[in-house]
């Protein structure tokens, strides 16, 4: 961004001191407070986390190839089935959403040298190796078999001891992300730099601090959820054992009063992440500002009243299927507005296609398709049809892998020379972006016509005539997994090695990139002021600041 620059201290007073101009790699495995490290430190360790789950999918696959179980035992399926999904969602796609991309842009992004609570912040991110632990001893008791929503009374009766390490885990990463939250809020309403307004905020940080007003009202009512359930398993209580008086609906309630939300928590940074690629690789102000900012909001309040439809089959009353029928309709509808302002960005606009634009197209075209068979699924009658079969796995697939990990890696290659101070390598990008893209639709779309042929999932064991199409998803599998070789080929090498990059290398006009590439310890050696919009392209001029004149200079 265009600005000048005046000596300002943190908070205050004199300029900031000099202290030195990068950490040690050392560093990166400390309990450390600055935001960017501990950044760094959730992206890392939430990939690592991406190939574990990875890799248990690939098991899954390989498992449903033919109908019988001749790959791996029943009951260790079950194990992978439950952990495949809490690690991509509790360890991938939230901490790296929330925890990296936020930790690390958020205090850039708002002129700020650091979040409001850094000793805080640093122990928000090391509640997740512990509980990443935990998750890995639990096999040795035979690993959690009651899915990722560990409805009672099934987790009350399979690997007591498994179970309760899981609910443990998944406890710490609630308290990581209530924290997360909490420190996001204060940041963003008291870090700013004076100059700066709420209507040049950057999308990024209107959809992080809907994220952490979404996960401080949600996060604890799945805390109460399972903190019930650890007690039934371990203590002699009966809140949801229906043989002793218990309700199982409850603990339903309580786990996706908190998991739908959860939802939105996945997506809404990544929604800030398609905000920040799409008008710098587009080279067009962002469509709709106003309207995209606002929906973030939208979708966080509306978000809390869309639960039950995951219930309908659950003996859910009429005219509670018809009210959260009506909710999950209207909460399309602030998405839809996101959907349209980057449509209308790109429209007309001067398209780079970067491995980060072409994530962010993808990412259209597969969660549009994802949110397609969502309003379905949000209708009664067609949910109760569908319900637990492969069409909800489609739905689910499209919306978070087509949605949010589609987004990280467009972060990932947008902010890269930022990070690291490189430039990635585009042609290697390229190749990651076609295998993810064809791999994920070869994999998650004939999965509709399995749910619509009333394939169940979550079965190990299937009738013989679905075997056609799990091949055709199987393979499709091992193509996506194939695919992640090239980007970690591409971070390893470009790191290391790739062409320097220039602290602006995108022309971009958020704060972020008025520093150095990668930023100081303290990100400014004086704090800038913001002297316009974050997406005034074909505005001003955002190399010395002055408006255009000449279409002739526009062009240049």
């Amino acid at each position: 961004m265009a600005q000048t620059q005046v000596p300002v201290a943190p908070h205050g007073g004199s300029p900031a001191p000099h202290p030195p101009q990068a950490w040690k790699w050392y560093d990166y495995f400390t309990f450390n407070i600055d935001h960017k490290v501990i950044g760094i430190q959730y992206l890392v360790f939430s990939f690592f986390a991406y190939l574990v789950g990875g890799l248990m999918a690939v098991a899954l696959r390989t498992e449903l190839l033919t109908p019988d179980p001749d790959f791996i035992d029943p009951t260790l399926y079950n194990a992978f089935l439950t952990n495949h999904g809490t690690i991509m969602i509790f360890f991938w796609v939230v901490p790296a959403a929330i925890g990296g991309f936020g930790n690390y842009l958020v205090p850039l992004m708002i002129g700020a040298r650091d979040m409001a609570f850094p000793r805080l912040n640093a122990l928000a991110f090391w509640l997740n190796p512990p509980a990443a632990a935990l998750l890995v001893a639990s096999f040795f008791y035979g690993g959690a078999q009651s899915g990722w929503t560990a409805y009672p009374p099934l987790s009350l009766i399979t690997a007591k001891t498994a179970q309760s390490m899981w609910v443990l885990a998944i406890v710490l990463v609630g308290t990581s992300s209530i924290l997360g939250a909490l420190n996001f809020i204060v940041t963003l309403l008291k870090m700013r730099v004076p100059s700066q307004r709420w209507d040049q905020l950057p999308l990024f940080c209107w959809a992080m601090f809907a994220t952490s007003a979404l996960a401080l009202v949600s996060t604890p009512v799945l805390a109460v959820g399972l903190g019930l359930l650890l007690f039934d398993l371990n203590f002699g209580t009966s809140f949801f054992k229906p043989d002793a008086g218990g309700n199982v609906i409850i603990y339903q309630h309580l786990f996706w009063f908190y998991s739908h939300p959860a939802v939105y928590l996945m997506i809404l940074p990544i929604f800030g992440i398609m905000s920040e690629v799409i008008p710098v690789h587009a080279r067009k102000p962002i469509f709709g500002y106003k309207a995209i900012a606002y929906s973030s909001l939208a979708i966080c309040l509306v978000g809390l009243f869309v639960w039950v439809h995951h219930m309908f089959t659950s003996g859910t009353p009429p005219w509670m299927r018809m009210f959260f029928t009506v909710s999950t309709l209207i909460v399309a509808v602030p998405t839809g507005v996101k959907i349209f302002g980057w449509v209308a960005t790109l429209w007309g606009g001067k398209i780079r296609y970067t491995s980060a634009m072409l994530f962010a197209v993808g990412l259209l075209a597969m969660f549009v398709l994802g949110g397609i068979s969502g309003v379905t699924l949000g209708t009664a009658p067609v949910d109760i049809h569908v319900h637990d079969t492969y069409y909800v796995v489609a739905h689910f697939h499209y919306v978070l892998f087509g949605g949010s990990v589609f987004g990280l890696f467009a972060g990932i290659y947008h902010w890269f020379p930022k990070i690291t101070g490189r430039m990635v390598n585009e042609p290697l990008g390229k190749l990651h972006f076609v295998m993810t893209f064809i791999g994920a639709n070869l994999t998650f779309l004939p999965m509709h016509e399995l749910g619509l042929q009333g394939m169940p999932r979550r079965v190990a064991l299937y009738d013989p005539q679905f075997v056609d199409l799990n091949r055709l998803c199987t393979y499709g599998a091992y193509l996506l997994a194939l695919s992640t070789v090239p980007f970690m080929i591409n971070m390893v090498w470009s790191w290391i090695a790739g062409p320097k990059a220039s602290g602006n290398p995108w022309n971009a006009l958020t704060l972020e990139w008025t520093t150095a590439s990668p930023p100081l310890i303290e990100n400014w050696e004086v704090l800038p002021v913001v002297t316009h919009g974050p997406y005034d392209y074909g505005m001003l001029d955002y190399t010395n600041g002055r408006p255009y004149t000449e279409p002739a200079e526009q062009e240049a």
